[in-house]
């Protein structure tokens, strides 16, 4: 599929291609790099719809510090061990997080548009109790990530309506009891093809492989060690732009943990630590590209991207998962 100048630009986001990545292909193929793969006939990338104006939330929902400002404020690296007291309060805004997301998965299915889901979570978030954390952090400006298809993470909702075969990661951040609890999964609208219900089963066990490795004085290198492991033995990329975060008070604090193999990432688990572990996997390259919205990020070659996403708990004997769904078990210490 070769495009012209004036065609809508392959990596989606509405621009046309003279004005987009016209120029840093020729560059490309100029420097005899690895040229960008032609998409096949019929394919069709994601492109930004319509935003709704921005949600409100009530003034009786305590909110986060960066509600009115977008601008979050905090110490990352202090307060990373958290109390009993502490780790209560994050078990309730974990689960609140999770009883969001067990139900958007469970509405969302063809026809609907991304936007009616960060309608739906904003509002769930609220009958919790909770504020939904993505809410103007750093100006982003919905409730909700969604990320179709090739979208790695942070896709903003709009008007696009999710279709028969798209996959979405639908990911759910709800501050609550001053703690924010974060959790994500992808689901499959309709009926998706081999390779992508494939691609969202070894993501789901990437993240069971990480979660396996949370022990007291174990190193955060050993999550991504065993993630990118299972990953690349199979032909799969690991992302390594975004990565998994402690988190607690803070929306986002140390240590980073990153879902591939990077030796400097010595930090220890200690007992009472609260982290995610989001690996990011896709069917081709690990590379990627952004929006010019400033948050949406999608493979480099356009193809499919999956991700799931707990926050755990170090304890004293392995690890407590946070984000579980009523009923499931905690993984064996």
């Amino acid at each position: 599929m070769k495009l012209g100048p004036n065609d809508l630009c392959w990596c989606g986001n509405g621009r046309k291609y003279k004005r987009c990545h016209q120029g840093r292909d020729l560059l490309t193929r100029l420097q005899g790099q690895e040229p960008r793969p032609t998409p096949p006939p019929g394919f069709r990338p994601v492109r930004p719809g319509t935003l709704s104006p921005p949600r409100t939330v009530p003034a009786h929902i305590p909110a986060p510090d960066y509600a009115g400002s977008g601008k979050p404020a905090g110490n990352r690296s202090r307060n990373l061990i958290k109390g009993a007291e502490q780790i209560q309060r994050m078990r309730r805004a974990c689960q609140a997080a999770r009883r969001v997301l067990d139900r958007l998965c469970a509405e969302a299915r063809p026809g609907m548009s991304t936007d009616a889901l960060d309608e739906l979570c904003h509002q769930l978030c609220i009958a919790e109790g909770g504020y939904p954390s993505p809410l103007n952090y750093h100006g982003f400006p919905k409730s909700l990530c969604t990320s179709v298809n090739e979208v790695i993470c942070h896709g903003i909702p709009d008007s696009r309506l999710l279709e028969d075969g798209d996959i979405v990661n639908l990911d759910v951040t709800l501050y609550l009891d001053g703690m924010h609890g974060d959790c994500s999964e992808t689901v499959a609208i309709g009926t998706i093809d081999e390779a992508s219900r494939r691609l969202m089963q070894v993501t789901r066990e990437c993240l069971d492989l990480g979660i396996r490795q949370v022990r007291p004085g174990g190193l955060i290198r050993d999550i991504g060690r065993a993630i990118e492991a299972h990953a690349s033995a199979l032909g799969y990329g690991v992302v390594r732009a975004f990565v998994g975060h402690g988190v607690g008070e803070l929306f986002h604090l140390d240590p980073q943990v990153p879902h591939y193999y990077d030796p400097a990432a010595t930090a220890e688990m200690r007992p009472g630590m609260t982290f995610t572990i989001e690996p990011m996997i896709n069917q081709g390259t690990w590379k990627h590209q952004s929006w010019d919205d400033g948050w949406t990020a999608v493979t480099s070659d356009l193809k499919r991207s999956a991700q799931y996403e707990h926050t755990v708990l170090v304890t004293e004997r392995g690890v407590e998962v946070l984000t579980l769904s009523e009923g499931q078990p905690q993984p064996c210490p």
